[in-house]
């Protein structure tokens, strides 16, 4: 398969999914968490978080975590990355929180709680998708 096929798979995927897995590593361990995102582009994700979330405890101390976008099934195409976190304030956040409204409007009882908005930064997805023959997955690397 075509680096552009990948991406065009990868961008797919994040346009059939409005929530992904996250995970982090703190003081109380490692953590997974169900999240609804949206997409700036293919390498940045933004999303919001509980502010008194384990979550987002583990983010402050350590701003590295993993994502999965899955229906949680291996028969369907799904992708994986390390990210790197960003909390947003101010218009970023703003702006942040715009975009996921537009993808996810349900998620917007989340914006009236204490939250806070973060962006993920994506340096290389892995791409999979077994039943067409991608097994093991393709990376897809930032530009």
């Amino acid at each position: 398969m075509s680096e552009t096929a990948v991406s065009a798979l990868a961008r797919t995927t994040l346009a059939a999914h409005q929530s992904l897995y996250l995970a982090t590593a703190g003081a109380s361990g490692p953590w997974v968490n169900g999240v609804f995102f949206a997409e700036a582009d293919l390498f940045t994700l933004v999303l919001v978080l509980e502010q008194r979330g384990r979550t987002l405890a583990a983010i402050r101390e350590n701003p590295v975590a993993s994502v999965i976008v899955s229906t949680g099934s291996p028969a369907d195409p799904f992708l994986q990355a390390s990210v790197r976190v960003e909390i947003l304030d101010g218009d970023e956040a703003q702006a942040a929180r715009d975009l996921l409204v537009a993808k996810v409007p349900y998620a917007t009882p989340f914006l009236d709680t204490p939250i806070e908005t973060v962006r993920l930064h994506v340096d290389s997805w892995r791409v999979t998708d077994i039943p067409n023959g991608m097994l093991p997955g393709r990376e897809l690397a930032a530009v």
